[in-house]
């Protein structure tokens, strides 16, 4: 029972606390609970397109792809996609973070990360006209500059606050290559074609691990060992 009760500790302290504003104050507990209603059907309603989007990424995007253009070293580039996807994208704030989630496990930046969730959640595009329409362009403009610039020190801050083993401290395990010295004849076909996985040493393949650790999804790992001739790649776990 303690078991599932700390897997489960959130919506423990949900139940809880609205156990507590029923007894406190039944008026106000019925009302909570219908606005819960609301925003649940809302989730029903919006999370399946974007569980087939995560999908879709995590089949079809190679993790090369989102390391060049949103990981450590995309530089100014990663930024600028990071800040179009969350201005551009539709949907709640929550419906980002299992985009997010699925970015980051695929080489995204903590960085890039912070950026998409932010601009997400205070500089989408249709918000803005809204802003400009109601508040004026001027207001918008000043307002819009501030929060990029805002947005910008928070990331900063926050990568030097944040490790992505504190964010997936309750992911899966993920399967991690480990090439046999016995076997490996120092062919290069692992480093050519997967150079975010592999690289040369000594005449022998050899595994990038501070790029690959919990990073590399399991479908591309096993892709990679096909490149070997003599099945030196094999399989340990995280």
């Amino acid at each position: 029972m303690n078991s599932v009760i700390k897997k489960n500790k959130i919506l423990f302290i949900a139940i809880l606390s609205y156990l507590i504003l029923f007894i406190y104050n039944m008026d106000l507990g019925v009302n909570a609970l219908s606005q819960s209603k609301y925003f649940f059907i809302e989730m029903i309603q919006i999370m399946p397109p974007i569980f087939i989007l995560i999908s879709l990424i995590q089949t079809w995007v190679p993790t090369k792809v989102i390391m060049n253009n949103f990981g450590d070293g995309s530089g100014v580039k990663g930024k600028v996609l990071s800040f179009a996807i969350g201005s551009l994208s539709a949907g709640p704030i929550y419906a980002a973070f299992p985009v997010c989630k699925i970015l980051l496990n695929k080489g995204a930046s903590i960085e890039n990360i912070i950026i998409i969730l932010s601009s997400w959640a205070v500089v989408k595009v249709p918000m803005l006209i809204n802003e400009a329409k109601f508040m004026g362009i001027k207001y918008m403009g000043i307002r819009w500059i501030c929060t990029i610039i805002a947005i910008l020190l928070m990331a900063k801050i926050m990568k030097s606050w944040i490790r992505k083993e504190d964010i997936k401290s309750n992911s899966i395990e993920y399967t991690i290559p480990m090439i046999d010295d016995l076997i490996c004849i120092g062919c290069g076909n692992c480093a050519r074609l997967y150079p975010e996985l592999y690289s040369m040493k000594d005449g022998k393949g050899v595994i990038n691990i501070e790029s690959i650790d919990k990073e590399i999804l399991e479908k591309e790992i096993e892709k990679s060992k096909e490149c070997c001739p003599l099945n030196a790649i094999k399989n340990t776990r995280s």
